[in-house]
């Protein structure tokens, strides 16, 4: 069985390899960040942070069997405020048209914009190449189980949830994207400008120009990149569709990946998600699936299982109890899933 727990220190050079693979801000392949990650999160999980804005929580899903960390995900309760915005590109529309030619153009333009409304973000999912396709559906959990743990901690969130989608990158890691546009202004690769975003952005408000800028100048295999994600991202991006979340124009300044928005209130597993009473059970008889999860005293866990209907109690495996950490008359956490259809192979992106 796979079980979503928090991220302890022991995961760092397992979460470090993992960073390695892609380019995240929420995921920085550096040892120094990431092990301050690990320690807001800790303290994020055990109640010692008041203020939102350093408020945190990131997860891994290990294999219940080996120990082994596979995959790790992350929300941010805050990530924008007065002084440290969230920046984006916001993408528009111009039309121009001659009466003498009796013909027009329109102009996809591009211009940087800032946001400090303070929002939450989804972020930092990636799962080890090994177990993605896998018919436990292991991409999924790692992505939904956030919005089961928003569903249990409604008061900790923002209003509004940010998801940030990878662009297409080159077989070298890199963007054409950020080659054409990015570069001109900012003289840093792509890796470079990405890690050192990780610690602060005032470079990209203090050297992009302000105002518009015509993406019809970049070269068409740079502009066909605008509001794309790549191959192994369109899975989660449809997983979180189905959530509700929606693009609204706003991309990636340095990949170009879109920007998905939700409001919390409206996201079908927030909603779904409450508190029951378990009966413990051998096996459960229906085929009904829910995430279910415990905190006791070995912290937050969490993991998907069959489950039956006991009353006004969910009946769940004994595997599932002992597999979470919750006694046998325990309170869980409780979303039930809708059917699942056939398994299809998943990435790990940003979202």
């Amino acid at each position: 069985m796979f079980i979503i727990r928090p991220a302890i220190l022991d995961d760092l050079p397992t979460l470090l390899k993992l960073a390695k693979m892609v380019h995240f801000i929420n995921l920085p392949a550096d040892k120094e960040l990431l092990a301050s990650k690990i320690g807001r999160s800790r303290r994020s999980f055990a109640g010692d942070v008041d203020d939102i804005r350093h408020r945190e929580f990131m997860f891994v899903l290990e294999d219940g069997e080996s120990d082994e960390v596979v995959g790790t995900c992350s929300i941010l309760c805050c990530v924008s405020w007065e002084g440290r915005p969230h920046i984006y590109l916001k993408t528009g529309k111009r039309s121009f048209y001659s009466e003498d030619l009796q013909l027009g153009q329109t102009h996809v333009t591009l211009e940087l914009g800032t946001d400090t409304s303070g929002p939450s973000e989804v972020g930092g999912l990636i799962l080890a190449p090994g177990f993605r396709g896998r018919p436990e559906r292991l991409g999924s959990l790692l992505s939904l189980i956030r919005f089961h743990f928003i569903g249990l901690h409604r008061e900790m969130f923002a209003e509004r949830i940010l998801a940030e989608m990878m662009g297409p990158l080159t077989p070298d890691s890199g963007t054409l994207l950020w080659e054409y546009l990015g570069r001109r202004f900012i003289n840093l690769s792509y890796k470079e400008a990405d890690l050192f975003s990780s610690r602060s952005k005032e470079f990209l408000l203090s050297l992009w120009p302000k105002g518009e800028i015509y993406a019809s100048l970049l070269p068409p295999e740079a502009r066909a990149l605008i509001g794309k994600v790549g191959e192994e991202t369109e899975p989660a991006k449809r997983m979180l569709e189905k959530q509700g979340f929606k693009h609204h124009g706003h991309v990636d300044p340095f990949d170009g990946g879109p920007y998905l928005d939700a409001a919390i209130a409206e996201v079908p597993i927030v909603k779904a998600t409450a508190t029951r009473h378990v009966t413990a059970i051998r096996e459960a008889g229906s085929s009904q699936e829910a995430f279910v999860s415990y905190k006791g005293r070995g912290g937050f866990r969490a993991t998907r299982s069959r489950y039956d209907l006991a009353g006004e109690r969910i009946a769940l495996p004994v595997a599932t109890l002992e597999a979470i950490g919750a006694p046998h008359d325990a309170v869980v956490g409780f979303t039930p899933l809708p059917e699942s259809k056939s398994p299809k192979r998943r990435g790990a992106k940003k979202g």
